[in-house]
């Protein structure tokens, strides 16, 4: 099982000394969570996309191959790249750089996004939302796996005789996670293709997380890839800690009361009932995660976010110490010891790799691929021929 930290880099005040960090104070302290999270085991840094503000993560790929160049071994994800107002050309072809640059430590989690305003800032019509999640999407799964390809759809010009470069590293496609909250069609399309579902449930109690998992599990067994039981699950998390409950509640009740994500709705004490956060202590946490497999089956990712709501740097690195000192290793050990043999890992490069060498065979690692000429539409033979 995997365990992370995700960030959507909002600058939110300090309600405690008013303070408001820098856009570049933001940009640095998510790098710096980065090289904590690696530095105290944690399996997994994603990163979210936003274009306006108070969000500073408007270009994933940029960060992510930054904090590349400065890890080894954690995986770099996003939490979420938005497939309905990104062109999936475009998506094919940083991703795949990305890849490449970071010898296979990342994939995706694809999502429609949740700010209304983005849409026509990109051209797009919010209400297209899930034609638009569909049809890119079917389109970028074919440039990573499709040499040459022709195609027509109703959202962008078709593409004919098209190569989408650099490929995928080794032939193989980063791992795709199909992220919603309350969309069945998501469901539905990560069913479909075999590949990951994300609930990222912070907002929402857990039987609606249930009930949108168990959607995914059926329709994933439905489409032929293996038992329900076996499907790929994430779900997302939060927590505040400290080594009492007392101090975790009174420290973070500032923060909680006025994030603009939490203010104005439920106190902290039916929050943390009703949704995934904890506030509480280390022993607290482990609590409440090793029941989630209880409602959703045994899953392959958990990612928390403890970097919001305008707590300062120095509380934010003591989270992720916390996290990946003395709650990951306890939950690692107790969920991996329960997960029945057959119940899959979460998917890696590696992993990917090798279940593609079992398919087609010895793995040809002079790995070539047919590419058409996007200047005149015509293959090599074709030019041959001519």
């Amino acid at each position: 099982m995997q365990f992370g930290i995700f960030t959507i880099a909002d600058i939110t005040p300090d309600p405690t000394t008013g303070r408001i960090p820098t856009e570049h104070e933001r940009l640095e302290l998510m790098v710096e969570e980065a090289l904590l999270a690696e530095q105290v085991g944690l399996d997994v840094f994603a990163l979210g996309e936003h274009h306006n503000p108070p969000f500073v993560t408007s270009s994933p790929t940029t960060t992510l191959a930054y904090i590349g160049a400065k890890t080894q071994d954690i995986i770099l994800s996003t939490a979420t790249t938005l497939i309905t107002t990104n062109d999936p050309v475009k998506i094919a072809e940083d991703y795949a750089m990305l890849q490449h640059l970071t010898g296979g430590r990342v994939d995706l989690v694809m999502g429609r996004g949740n700010t209304g305003p983005v849409y026509p800032w990109f051209g797009k019509d919010i209400r297209k939302g899930i034609e638009l999640a569909v049809e890119n999407y079917e389109l970028l799964h074919r440039l990573w796996r499709e040499d040459v390809v022709d195609w027509e759809g109703e959202f962008r010009t078709p593409l004919q005789q098209f190569t989408s470069t650099p490929r995928p590293l080794d032939g193989v496609a980063p791992f795709v996670w199909h992220g919603s909250i309350r969309s069945p069609q998501i469901a539905e399309q990560a069913a479909f293709y075999g590949d990951g579902f994300f609930h990222n449930n912070i907002f929402w109690p857990i039987s609606h997380t249930k009930q949108m998992v168990q959607l995914y599990r059926q329709r994933f067994e439905h489409y032929g890839h293996g038992r329900a039981d076996q499907a790929i699950v994430g779900l997302g998390g939060q927590a505040f800690m400290r080594r009492s409950s007392q101090d975790a509640v009174r420290e973070f009740r500032p923060y909680f009361d006025h994030a603009p994500v939490y203010g104005g709705g439920p106190s902290m004490e039916d929050f943390t009932r009703q949704t995934p956060l904890v506030v509480g202590s280390p022993e607290q946490v482990v609590e409440r995660y090793l029941t989630m497999a209880d409602h959703v089956g045994d899953y392959q990712r958990q990612l928390f976010l403890l970097d919001h709501a305008g707590l300062p740097r120095t509380t934010v690195l003591e989270q992720i110490e916390l996290l990946g000192t003395e709650v990951v290793p306890v939950l690692r050990r107790e969920l991996d010891a329960r997960r029945p043999a057959d119940v899959p890992d979460a998917p890696t490069h590696a992993s990917l790799v090798a279940k593609a060498e079992a398919e087609r065979g010895a793995f040809d690692a002079a790995y070539r691929f047919e590419t058409g000429d996007n200047w005149t539409g015509l293959r090599a033979e074709d030019r041959k021929d001519a």
